[in-house]
């Protein structure tokens, strides 16, 4: 069955068929593929060993520039330590058919687990500590950011990446953006932190590809405007949250085109990055297009942060839509 949006869709692109075929419409053929020579976004080390550890200015000032130029903050030997008991969280059993449990630190909320009710304490333990941890190396790391960055959900992730069957729109091992489809941004940013916490030494497998404004100046053209009062519709029927932007909505968009192009895709298959167990890494997952390949038990910490904080506020995907849009997106 079609989702509602699917449906918004389908008109759209009969609405677009009847337009090419009126008298004296121009002709509609398949748009050509164009390649770009650029260079993929750049791996930034940072040598960081606990989750305390003060860090100097020229360390905040560096991550912060790599950061909002499209980098991935890569901390090799920050590692977040689990205790016996909660290494028994790393099976995928504990999420039936979900890929993930996830967390709200500020409710204390665990989801999308079937552990026994005796258990779930010792799991949102374990998250909270995560939350705990990431959110006093956020602190640290990027001083820039406070009063401006909120924390969201944390999550771990015990199913093996590679091989799960699902829709290419959840099939997050092809290269794309971050965007939430039920949960609209209104143009903050995504920053997440990463740790692969697997017991077996293997890595978690990233694809990365090409800059943020590569990507958008790619696909633009081909993302379509929201139909008049879908946006206002969706949030009617509670399939968001909210009200999308307009902003939200071609992040959306431009998550779709880049998932669903297998040409495009298939131009990265050897741009991989793998981030060894026991390592922390950090990227605005909203401007870094990736993919995760391979690997499982890994957890995840998501923070949104104001624009406004930002050193350098034209990167950021808002302002890149924008400039392409020619009008305010949010």
């Amino acid at each position: 069955m079609k989702t509602f949006e699917s449906w918004l869709d389908s008109v759209h692109e009969i609405h677009q068929i009847v337009q090419e075929r009126a008298p004296d419409a121009p002709i509609v053929g398949i748009k050509p593929f164009f390649r770009e020579e650029s260079a993929v976004s750049v791996i930034h080390p940072i040598d960081l060993s606990l989750w305390t550890d003060p860090v100097s200015a020229s360390v905040q000032d560096a991550a912060t520039e790599a950061l909002e130029s499209g980098c991935v903050l890569f901390l090799p030997n920050l590692r977040f330590e689990l205790n016996d008991n909660e290494r028994e969280f790393l099976t995928p059993s504990i999420v039936g058919k979900s890929k993930n449990v996830s967390y709200d630190p500020s409710s204390g909320k665990v989801g999308g687990t079937n552990v026994a009710a005796m258990k779930v304490h010792e799991l949102r333990a374990l998250l909270d500590r995560y939350a705990a941890a990431t959110r006093n190396l956020v602190e640290s790391l990027l001083p820039a950011y406070r009063g401006g960055i909120e924390q969201a959900r944390s999550s771990l992730r015990p199913v093996e990446v590679a091989g799960r069957r699902q829709s290419w729109r959840k099939d997050d091992t092809r290269l794309h953006v971050d965007s939430f489809p039920a949960t609209p941004s209104n143009g903050k940013r995504i920053l997440r932190v990463f740790s692969n916490v697997n017991p077996d030494g293997r890595p978690r497998v990233w694809k990365v590809g090409e800059p943020f404004d590569v990507v958008a100046r790619r696909f633009w053209s081909g993302l379509r405007a929201p139909l008049w009062g879908e946006r206002e519709l969706l949030a009617a029927v509670r399939v968001t949250k909210a009200i999308r932007t307009k902003y939200d909505h071609y992040m959306l968009k431009l998550h779709d085109a880049m998932k669903c192009d297998p040409q495009y895709q298939s131009q990265f298959e050897g741009a991989t990055v793998p981030f060894p167990a026991g390592s922390t890494w950090v990227c605005f997952t909203d401007q870094v297009s990736h993919a995760a390949v391979s690997g499982v038990h890994q957890l995840e910490q998501t923070f949104s942060v104001d624009v406004t904080c930002l050193r350098n506020p034209a990167t950021a995907p808002l302002h890149v839509l924008e400039n392409l849009a020619g009008r305010k997106l949010a």
